[in-house]
């Protein structure tokens, strides 16, 4: 339970970093908005329309009585918008990462700079990070997917689907968030999409200490665009706790390895 603490812990410094840089704040917070104002519209839409939707959905129910057709459609069309919900709050960050890969790169850097140590660099061209970015958000995007459809499913469980199901699907949302974030700084460390995987899957806990509380914020209207600086912050300081142990198991299982072998900086070909 003190990694649940711990993760949380990571997010609050990320806020304190950008509080105290606040060029850097402002700087990571143009990705966001314009991001924002594209989600505000297509979560709108679908308020509009779920209903439509649904009933388009349902004409087999079109003959049932009261109140079992209100019910069924209402249930539905909550469910719906929920799903959307869901799938906004997960891809929201994805895809501020994807349109803010320089601004977010650079202040990434700029938090292992102040932190001291050596300032990874991938070595990439930024064409080629922006591929391996938005190859690696539609992987996430598409588990987060298979996630999405199965509690979606278990949701018209009765008790279960109106509590548990939503705890798991918070957990679910607050992983692949933390995986998101972690990714800016962890990508410039070399590590593949499956590497990093497994690394925040070692620490389950403390991933999701930091990806629930920020997953729960994002649900709030404009809270995402103004927290996202200080979670790629916090992210990076994580990231920065967890490589060096990595690197530390590496270099034992390494030792005498022919010293004039360098790993590259990037492998383009794992996963």
């Amino acid at each position: 339970m003190r990694d649940l603490g711990a993760g949380f812990g990571y997010l609050i410094k990320g806020q304190r970093w950008v509080g105290r840089h606040g060029r850097w704040f402002g700087f990571g917070l143009l990705p966001g908005l314009l991001t924002l104002v594209l989600y505000a519209g297509a979560l709108v839409g679908l308020g509009y329309g779920a209903d439509d939707l649904v009933d388009w959905a349902t004409p087999f129910a079109d003959d049932w009585s009261s109140p079992w057709l209100g019910l069924l459609r209402t249930t539905l069309t909550v469910l719906v918008f929920g799903l959307g919900l869901f799938l906004a709050v997960i891809t929201f960050t994805a895809v501020t990462l994807l349109v803010g890969q320089p601004f977010y790169e650079s202040l990434s850097e700029q938090v292992d700079r102040t932190e001291g140590g050596a300032v990874p660099e991938s070595g990439l061209p930024l064409w080629r990070e922006l591929w391996i970015s938005a190859r690696d958000s539609v992987r996430i995007l598409v588990r987060v997917g298979c996630y999405a459809v199965l509690l979606f499913a278990l949701g018209f469980i009765p008790v279960v689907g109106q509590t548990v199901v939503p705890v798991i699907g918070f957990c679910v949302t607050g992983y692949f968030l933390a995986e998101e974030l972690t990714a800016v700084a962890l990508q410039r460390r070399g590590m593949v999409l499956r590497d990093r995987l497994a690394l925040l899957r070692g620490r389950r806990l403390l991933t999701l200490g930091f990806g629930v509380p920020l997953g729960l914020a994002f649900l709030i209207p404009f809270v995402a665009v103004f927290l996202m600086p200080g979670a790629v912050a916090g992210a990076t300081l994580l990231a920065r706790d967890l490589v060096p142990s990595v690197e530390n198991e590496n270099k034992g299982e390494n030792k005498g390895e022919d010293e004039g072998e360098t790993p590259t900086p990037y492998d383009l070909d794992k996963d």
